[in-house]
């Protein structure tokens, strides 16, 4: 393996950070990491947000339930999706045509606006490991979405999608064991054998049992399939696709 693969392969959120905040050139490499993701159709339908002003920082930690490392961090980044930079190339070249309106409000549209911003955050992410910084993604931000658009003053068809906190590790946690590959990986055709899934869940489930009890001195022992069952009992964020419209993204 090479540098690169054992960096990936060893990822790990990090929630506790030096008090020292990143360097100017540091925050530069990870933003320049992040542009240099793939894109589809060179439309670049991101947004990146640096907050460096600690009452904003503060305020993001209470929106996103009160997560202290969003708070206490070398610098902490918001990505967006932005289709509002593509309205504007269309009002430089012309009118916003009907076709224009159709295209930014398709839920394809919308599909690309979040693969993008995806594909930027995890490069930013690996830039950062790569400098020897821990990074912790922050989905808590879209709790509240009306009012962290209201706090970093995002336009219609913008919409904060997670946060990202970057800094010095104070400590390393473990690396949590991911699905089994043959849970993920399929070839040629997904696999239609829900007996053979199962199983292979069920076999994941005493490794991540085993992983929360050796972690926790016999404490936890939660189950994968345990705690998706209950994520799933309680519904999230409803309110996600009524604020999508408020912002002009209606997905027709």
């Amino acid at each position: 393996m090479n540098d690169t693969i054992n960096l990936l392969l060893n990822h790990r959120s990090i929630r506790s950070y030096l008090d020292k905040p990143l360097t100017e050139e540091q925050i530069s490499i990870i933003v320049q990491s992040a542009q240099a993701a793939a894109t589809s159709s060179y439309v670049q339908a991101y947004s990146i947000i640096g907050i460096k002003d600690q009452e904003i920082k503060d305020k993001l930690a209470e929106l996103s339930g009160d997560q202290a490392y969003v708070a206490k961090n070398g610098h902490f980044f918001v990505f967006c999706m932005d289709l509002h930079r593509l309205e504007l190339a269309a009002e430089i070249e012309g009118e916003l045509t009907a076709e224009i309106e159709q295209s930014l409000n398709s839920t394809e549209m919308f599909m690309i606006g979040l693969i993008d911003t995806g594909l930027a955050a995890q490069n930013a992410a690996v830039a950062a490991e790569s400098m020897g910084l821990g990074i912790c993604y922050i989905g808590g931000l879209r709790n509240k979405l009306h009012e962290v658009s209201s706090l970093l003053g995002t336009p219609n068809r913008v919409i904060p999608l997670f946060g990202l906190s970057v800094g010095y590790p104070t400590n390393l946690s473990d690396t949590k064991p991911r699905l089994p590959i043959a849970n993920v990986y399929h070839e040629d055709r997904y696999n239609p054998n829900p007996d053979q899934l199962k199983e292979q869940l069920h076999q994941y489930d005493r490794t991540i049992s085993d992983y929360y009890s050796a972690r926790t001195n016999g404490a936890r022992n939660d189950r994968w399939t345990e705690s998706m069952s209950k994520q799933l009992q309680r519904p999230k964020r409803l309110y996600l696709k009524q604020f999508l419209k408020e912002n002009k993204i209606p997905l027709d």
